[in-house]
Order: C-alpha cells, then structure tokens, then sequence
C-alpha cells in the first residue's frame, strides 16, 4: 500500500558495495520506492532532513552490520534524534549479536536480505507518513502495514502491540473487509462489514467460517445464493490466484460489489464496496442515450433498435406498420408562443400518443416534431389506417397549454412490412415519403406509401432520398484540419470536416447538402453520426489532441444535442475534456435562455465550447459575457489580408486581446502563408489552423501526418 502519489523515500546506510546490491533489488521491486544509498562513515542527519521540512525527508532507515561497526555506536541514536517518527532497520547476518543496538523500540533487527528489509523498511515509510498526514490517512496506512505484520510469520510478535491501531484503522474504512485463511476461517473483519450486512457480532467474528458467516446472512435476508455452489466456484477461482467478483443486491435493495483477492498463504481478502449511487448514475447515463430527454420517449436509435427485431419476427402472414408523423405547422407555436410552451406541447402529443398506442406498440420521437410509431403483428393493412386516424383525431383535440389554447394537426405516413420493405430503413424511409404525401394533400391526413406516387414528388425528394441514402449506406466522410499551438507548433486538435461522396452526384459540396439537411431535419442524424465518428476516430489519436465538431443552429433546436454528445462519448470511449464543440453567435440568437442552459450542461460534462467565425455576424460582446467560451475561432477572411489590410490586423489584435484578458484561448482560421503566421503570432493568437501546416485529409493519412509533424517539432 502506498500513501499519496509520492514514493516512499528509505535511505539505506552501508558499504559502497552493499548500496550498489540493494538498488538492484529495489529497481525489481513492486513498490513505488525512493532509495537513496549512504555510505560516509558519519551519521546522515542532513540526508534525514534535507532543509528541515517535511518534503523529501526520508521516511525509514536501513542500516548494515558492516556500516555500523566502521561508525561511532552512537550513530544509531543520532539517528533516531533525527526523527522521532523515524523506523530504523538492522540488516545483519546474526542478530544475536545486536543486543547492544536496540536501543528503542522503533529499531527493529533482521537477517541479511535486501529484499526483506525493504518491504519492512516500505512499511516503516508508510508508517512515518501516516504519522505527518494526520487523520483518516493516517489510520488507513497503518491499518496496511498492520494486515502485513499480521501474515508475517517472522513479525508476529509485534501483533498484540498493533492490534488496537490495526482495528481503528480498519472500522474507519468506507468499504466493508473481511481476511480469511486458508481453511476458510474468518481471520478479521470491519465494523462496515457488519454494518453493511446487519449481522450479528456473536457470530461473525476471529474463527468464524465463511459457510457460517453465509448462513447468517442468509437468515438476515442478504444472501440468497446456494452455499455449496458458491463456495465452490469462490475456491476455484481463488485456488490458482484469480480474483473472484460479484454484484449483489441487499436485502435493502443496495448493489454491493464484492471482490475476493486470493493472498499467498492460500487465504484471501474480501472487500464489499457499496456501489448503489454509481450504478444508478450509470444507469441513468444508459437511459439518456437512448430516450429523448424532453418526453421520455425512445429515441431514433432505440426505435430503429425495435424495428430491426421486429422484422425478424415477421412470420408468413403476419404485417408489420412502422408510422412517420410530424406535427403541421409547429414552427408557428414555437415562433408565437415560444419553445418553451412549445415543449410542453410535444410532452402533452407524447401523452396522446401513449393513450391511444397498444401496450405491444413502440412510440419515439426520432426529431424535433417528428414521431414514429412501430405496430407489429397485423392482420391487415387498414388495422394501420385505423389506427392512424385514432392518432389524428387524439391529436387535433385542443391544448391547454399555461392558459393558451393551443390546437394543431398531424399528417401521418404509413409503410407496411413485408410489402413496402424488410428492412428498417425500407420501412422508414417509405413511410417517410408517404408522410410527404400527406402534406401535400392537405395535411390532418394520412397515407399509406405507393411505389407509383406521382413523379413530382418523386423528383422533390430526389435530392432529400440521396441525403437520407447517405446517412444510411454510409456516404459520408470526415476529413480532418490540424489545429496547432502557435508557440511551439505541436498538434493540439483536430476540426472535423464533413465530406459527402455520392455514388450518384460524386463529391457534393457541403455548401450543398448542409442547408438542405438543416431544412428538413437530417441535420441532427447527421450531425449523430458525425459526433459519433468523430469521437471514435480521436480516440485512436493521441491522448493531447482534442477533436472540434461543428453544431449547427438546427441541432441545439431539436432538443437532441446532449443525447447525442453523450452517446458519442459513451460509445467511443473518448474523455468528455478532449471533445470540443464549437457553434456560431446564430445559435444564440434563438432561445437564448434554453440554449445557454444546453451550452453549460455540456460544458459541465467537461466539453469545451468554441464560438466559431467571430467577427462574421453580430459579434455580440454579451456572448462572451453570458457563456465562458473556451475559445474563439477567428474567421479566415481577416486573415487572409492581416498582411495588407490595417483594419484586419487590428481586429485580430483586438480580438486576441480580448480572449488573453477573459482566458479564453484565440484561433487564427485560414493562415496559409508564413507572413500571414508571423502576423498572428505577433497579434497574439494562440493556436493556428490553416493549410500552411495541413490541407483537411481523411483519417487514414492522419496518424502518419501526427508521426511527421512529431518528428519535425522533435528536430526543431
């Protein structure tokens, strides 16, 4: 057991030769330990307490015979004076000879082995600095140095003077633990033990077998599992030196982790660590990722997650209806009304949608307005017409939202299985153009999806088609720009850019396909996925370099954002502070109150938040003041003439200026030229992306770009 993330600092006096022996063993050795060797014939006191501090003072002391007899005798008392806390060790080849250097209790003689002495000399340490660390420190690492003495044959004679200290360590622990032995007796355990259980003392106890201790808990209702068969599947696993685990639930409906580790005398410590608050922390983080925050409905991937088992279960015979719906014309409650009330909208069309649904249909909302609902085991095709009318006529009902009577519509597009697709994305992509179909007619009304709808909404949606294809066959590809630290050039980020290929079109340009995607909602399973990729691919990279993913204004409004950074994160693994998001002023100029509460949500999860092309728009110095950005991105085109243009370089200055008196880290967007570097340095700026240092490249180039770029900086 180590104390604090320091080693243990021993210092070891004797013969050149004997120093040079020992700092091989304790290069070997498992322990975190600071050696430091002695052999001047003249007592270390100044070694002991190097500048009279507590910092890098020496926390146990070795000696040698051979040291000794070529000092004075009362070197041993010289450096006991030197630290009355101090442990010394005598390491010598008899101690029958060493009468006359015990000389107090806190010297100790052993036989001559290195190895020996420096696990007691690493005790002794742990020792000394629990006694300078004070409080529950304290008491823990003496209570390890205790469990050592107490399986140590050649130490026994020191338990009955540790017990006390031993015990008060041990019931001061947060986690409940118990020591048996070899035969499976109970050798010791803690008060939290027997707290945690509600066990009695008079039958768990020193002795006690484990089969009892089990049959006890088994009477007080924590302990359900057959003895014998756990028993043996516990020596199994203990008998070649593995770690058996195990997640229980109490009988008061806590998860306790059990952790059996295998000692090796052929006992084995248990510790029981009370994990309720994490597990449901962790299971609350599994739920976001798959539900919409805002109505607790199942999100897209959940949904799609449904749809898939249930077109395996699609038997002869048997239909399966997947329904797209959006409400009509939401846009004018939140633009009159606000998003506010606008949400309480879609949680109260949530409600309908539950009360009117089978308990064997599947509700999400899979966007901002937008819903779908999966019906299995059909008869027939009408069932789903049926029911779809149910739906509008539950919807078109007033609301009574704060006071406002509110009333929409909904269209409602149907596509049935195996006729319309066996596949998910069959399903929904169909049902989705008969929802198309449906507003066309008028809307408040309902399709059902034809092969031969009419070539005008066929050609409408060609673009729209492509786009979805893209999302679900895969189309897309991320490109990377380095982004580097404009002092010592070193890669600290990448930003992601987007980049469509289409089997069709070829390269489409973003400019294209992402207004386009904003308009009709794809944004946000784009931006899903990109988030996703994104995070997956970082986490390959090195653990300096972050990732910048753009958000677009759709997104923040589709109520979906924090989803879907949690899933990305939760899916890649990839630490929350290595991701960092960056937005333009146009997301808080809409909603600024819900938006700024998003923005610190994430930020609190460990997201940095960039404010990206600054000086494009508003520029609004309130931006800055209501949200702690991490970063501003100057935008390219004040970069591109800082060299011809005063006003450019003024900005820029002004710009860094004002991100060094606030703390926030400036971006210089777009240099291309060593005189355009040479500007933004001088200037200020902090970081530096632009094609003088890399043109955006696709994930496969990037590790050897990151290799490159390491040797150079390393060169230089």
């Amino acid at each position: 057991m180590q104390v604090g993330a320091n080693p243990l600092r021993i210092l070891f006096c004797g013969t050149a030769a004997e120093c040079d022996a020992i700092k091989q063993v304790a290069a070997s050795a498992s322990a975190s330990l600071e050696l430091v060797t002695f052999s001047q014939n003249s007592a270390p006191v100044d070694v002991i307490w190097p500048g009279g501090g507590h910092k890098g003072a020496i926390e146990a002391v070795i000696v040698t015979q051979s040291w000794i007899s070529a000092n004075d005798p009362a070197v041993i008392s010289a450096i006991l004076r030197a630290n009355d806390g101090l442990g010394l060790i005598i390491q010598a080849s008899r101690l029958d000879r060493l009468a006359d250097y015990i000389v107090s209790e806190r010297v100790m003689a052993v036989p001559d082995d290195h190895g020996r002495a420096l696990q007691l000399a690493a005790a002794l340490a742990q020792k000394c600095r629990l006694e300078r660390s004070h409080a529950q420190v304290r008491q823990e690492l003496h209570s390890a140095q205790r469990a050592a003495q107490l399986v140590s044959t050649e130490y026994q004679r020191q338990r009955r003077d540790q017990d006390q200290l031993f015990g008060t360590a041990l019931n001061n622990m947060s986690q409940g633990l118990c020591m048996f032995d070899a035969d499976a007796n109970l050798v010791v355990c803690n008060d939290r033990y027997i707290e945690m259980y509600g066990l009695s003392r008079d039958i768990v106890g020193p002795g006690a077998t484990l089969r009892s201790i089990l049959e006890h808990r088994n009477e007080c209702g924590n302990f359900s599992a057959d003895i014998d068969e756990y028993l043996n599947v516990l020596r199994q696993t203990l008998a070649g030196g593995g770690m058996h685990t195990q997640l229980l639930q109490s009988g008061e409906g806590r998860t306790i982790s059990i952790v059996n580790r295998a000692m090796a005398n052929g006992g084995w410590v248990a510790t029981h660590e009370d994990i309720t608050e994490r597990t449901q922390a962790e299971e609350k983080i599994r739920h976001m990722a798959r539900h919409d925050s805002l109505t607790g409905l199942p999100n897209r991937a959940a949904f799609q997650d449904e749809m898939e088992e249930a077109l395996k279960r699609v038997r002869r015979g048997e239909m399966v209806a997947g329904l797209c719906l959006d409400l009509d014309h939401f846009k004018n409650v939140n633009d009159t009304l606000g998003h506010l009330l606008g949400d309480k909208l879609l949680c109260a069309v949530s409600q309908r949608l539950k009360d009117v649904a089978r308990e064997t249909d599947t509700i999400a909302r899979i966007g901002g307005d937008e819903f779908a609902v999966l019906q299995v085991g059909l008869d027939r095709p009408d069932a789903a017409g049926s029911f779809a009318q149910r739906i509008i006529t539950a919807i078109t009902q007033p609301y009574d939202l704060d006071g406002h009577q509110v009333v929409v519509s909904t269209s409602v597009g149907i596509a049935i299985a195996p006729n319309d697709g066996t596949t998910t994305e069959q399903i929904l992509r169909n049902a989705d153009i008969a929802l198309y179909r449906a507003k066309s007619d008028g809307r408040a009304t309902f399709r059902y999806f034809e092969p031969e709808m009419d070539a005008q909404i066929q050609a409408r949606r060609a673009l729209e088609m492509d786009l979805r294809n893209a999302v679900t066959q895969g189309e897309f590809e991320l490109h990377y720009q380095p982004q580097v630290d404009a002092a010592s050039e070193e890669i600290t980020g990448c930003e992601a850019l987007l980049r469509w290929h289409s089997p069709t079109r070829g390269t489409v340009p973003p400019s294209e396909f992402i207004p386009l995607a904003e308009e009709i909602g794809l944004i946000v399973p784009i931006g899903e996925w990109v988030l996703k990729q994104a995070c997956l691919e970082a986490a390959t990279w090195p653990s300096h370099i972050r990732i910048a993913v753009n958000l677009s204004p759709a997104q923040f409004k589709s109520r979906s954002v924090v989803q879907s950074v949690i899933n990305a994160l939760a899916v890649s693994g990839l630490d929350a502070n290595r991701l960092e998001l960056e937005i333009t002023e146009s997301v808080l100029m809409h909603d600024n109150e819900t938006t700024l509460a998003t923005l610190h949500q994430l930020r609190g999860f460990g997201i940095k938040i960039s404010m990206d092309d600054f000086g494009t728009g508003y520029s609004s110095l309130s931006y800055l003041r209501s949200f702690p950005f991490d970063k501003i991105k100057i935008d390219r085109s004040f970069i591109k003439d800082i060299s011809e243009k005063g006003d450019c370089a003024a900005i820029v200055k002004a710009v860094a200026g004002l991100g060094k008196g606030l703390g926030i880290a400036t971006t210089a967007e777009g240099v291309e030229t060593l005189e355009q570097l040479h500007q933004v340095r001088v200037e200020g700026c902090t970081e530096i992306q632009g094609y003088l240092f890399s043109a955006p490249q696709p994930a496969e180039a990037l590790q050897k770009y990151f290799a490159q770029r390491k040797m150079s900086t390393q060169a230089a």
